[in-house]
């Protein structure tokens, strides 16, 4: 076995490059002149940054990718008793937003190649369920992006609103229009290994429904429609500080040419084997870089032999979860279940050197034999 300063490591937030990291320097010194620490001009800046680059109406800052989906759902009418729509081989992060409500969460399978919601498998799900849910959750998983084209008019004609999960796809774009810029609202997280990551925690919720993002804003602050004054249900404190606001800023003219090097990396991971679920192909910014494999334990064993970390995202689907009080549905999903014993992360994140790149692209093509 490697030692662990020969492995290349799964992820390594250390890496930063000097001007970045004097970027981020410069940013954090800007707060601490500024004696403002929440909700200040860094904070409004990024809001509008923010939007801007995705190409929406507007933006909510909230302290965490889970907060955000949850918030997102409740500034959609998602209450107690109802149904939301999700896929469950994505984390249990929907699931857990949309039990925070008092909702049920109820799942569709995803497409066998891309592990995506597909048309197909959301009309499937709507088939079964019988009376449609009250919101649609989309989950843009591994840096992909899902159908949207085809899969917006069959959620609008079952009269579904669609929120876009896009934690794992800041930065794709389908014929020009921005992941999160297709729904009703999208949810966003700034965790430290997102592809725009802050240096602690993290999200964000946007759209072009303003009135929606709006609700989002003051139910971040307690609920309040101005100060101390409580006029939105479910407030709570949920808010993006001054200092993370300024350091995302600092990064998001730096995330298109990470995520250029991120795709540049996977190209090579699929040119040493066909093993790969994620494709440059796609609409894909390469947040995770997933294989498909047999026998998963001898291969991660294997690859822990040559020096190589993996993960798996996710091992285990929603609906098997162990939630002690209130049970998942019942379902089958096939395809999630099986892909939830076979899939394999490898090393992605942009300031991989290319000898790292060689060793784990080394490692993938021995899957073409195993």
């Amino acid at each position: 076995m490697s030692s662990s300063a020969d492995r290349v490591p799964f992820n390594d937030l250390g890496r930063m490059s000097a001007d970045e990291t004097a970027a981020i320097e410069a940013a954090i010194a800007r707060v601490m002149a500024s004696g403002w620490f929440v909700r200040g001009p860094e904070h409004d800046a990024f809001t509008h940054e923010l939007a801007e680059y995705l190409g929406v109406g507007s933006a909510a800052l909230v302290g965490n990718g889970t907060d955000a989906l949850e918030l997102a759902l409740a500034a959609l009418g998602v209450g107690v008793g109802d149904r939301v729509l999700t896929i469950a081989n994505a984390g249990a992060y929907s699931t857990t937003a949309i039990r925070l409500l008092g909702a049920t969460p109820v799942y569709a399978d995803v497409d066998p190649d891309s592990l995506l919601l597909s048309p197909a498998t959301l009309e499937a799900a709507l088939e079964r369920l019988g009376e449609a849910p009250k919101v649609l959750v989309v989950t843009h998983l591994f840096g992909q992006v899902a159908d949207m084209a085809a899969t917006l008019p069959i959620a609008r004609a079952h009269g579904m609103r669609v929120l876009e999960d896009c934690a794992q796809s800041l930065g794709a774009s389908v014929d020009g229009t921005k992941a999160g810029a297709f729904g009703d609202l999208a949810t966003f997280s700034f965790y430290p290994t997102k592809n725009l990551g802050a240096l602690g925690d993290g999200g964000a919720v946007a759209g072009s429904d303003a009135d929606a993002v709006e609700e989002v804003r003051r139910m971040s602050q307690y609920g309040w429609v101005s100060k101390y004054h409580i006029g939105t249900e479910h407030g709570r404190n949920s808010r993006l500080d001054e200092m993370q606001a300024a350091i995302l800023r600092a990064r998001l003219p730096l995330l298109d040419a990470a995520n250029d090097r991120r795709r540049q990396i996977h190209q090579r991971y699929e040119d040493a084997t066909g093993a790969m679920v994620t494709r440059v192909a796609s609409p894909y910014i390469a947040h995770l870089a997933v294989a498909a494999v047999d026998d998963r334990d001898a291969v991660r064993a294997r690859f822990d032999e040559l020096g190589v970390a993996t993960d798996v995202h996710y091992p285990i689907a929603d609906h098997r979860q162990g939630f002690p009080v209130i049970k998942p549905e019942v379902v089958d999903l096939p395809v999630t279940e099986r892909a939830a014993g076979r899939i394999l992360s490898v090393p992605m994140f942009p300031e991989l050197r290319d000898d790292e790149i060689e060793r784990v692209s080394a490692a993938l093509a021995t899957l073409e034999t195993s």
